[in-house]
């Protein structure tokens, strides 16, 4: 019996959410903003602009414009986990004024999940 194995190379790049740098941004409401859902299901939500807390709280073009950012998190259902991944006093559907180090704290977080 010979089997044949058939390799299919594409040109498709695989990302992997690792860090904030990986987080793709695009303009949003006036500002940035960026999205990811990890295989667990759990999405990730990063804005900045006018609207949202973030450092400025001013509509710029870039990602890196920002030194703080809102963040949001809701699981496969769609259920708000924002405060189960990151306590706040006040509790609440997002995490204002968040750094890339926090970010990428969560991130780790969200993956061990």
């Amino acid at each position: 019996m010979i089997f044949t194995l058939q390799l299919i190379v594409t040109n498709k790049k695989i990302k992997v959410m690792t860090t904030f740098k990986d987080l793709q941004f695009e303009k949003k409401w006036g500002g940035v903003g960026a999205k990811y859902t990890f295989d667990n299901g759990i999405t990730l939500s990063v804005q900045a602009g006018n609207i949202n807390y973030s450092t400025p709280r001013e509509d710029l073009p870039s990602a890196d414009n920002y030194a703080s950012f809102e963040i949001a998190i809701w699981n496969e259902k769609g259920e708000w986990i924002t405060q189960d991944i990151v306590p706040k006093p006040n509790g609440g559907e997002v995490a204002e004024w968040v750094s890339r180090d926090e970010i990428d704290e969560i991130i780790s977080i969200i993956k061990s999940k």
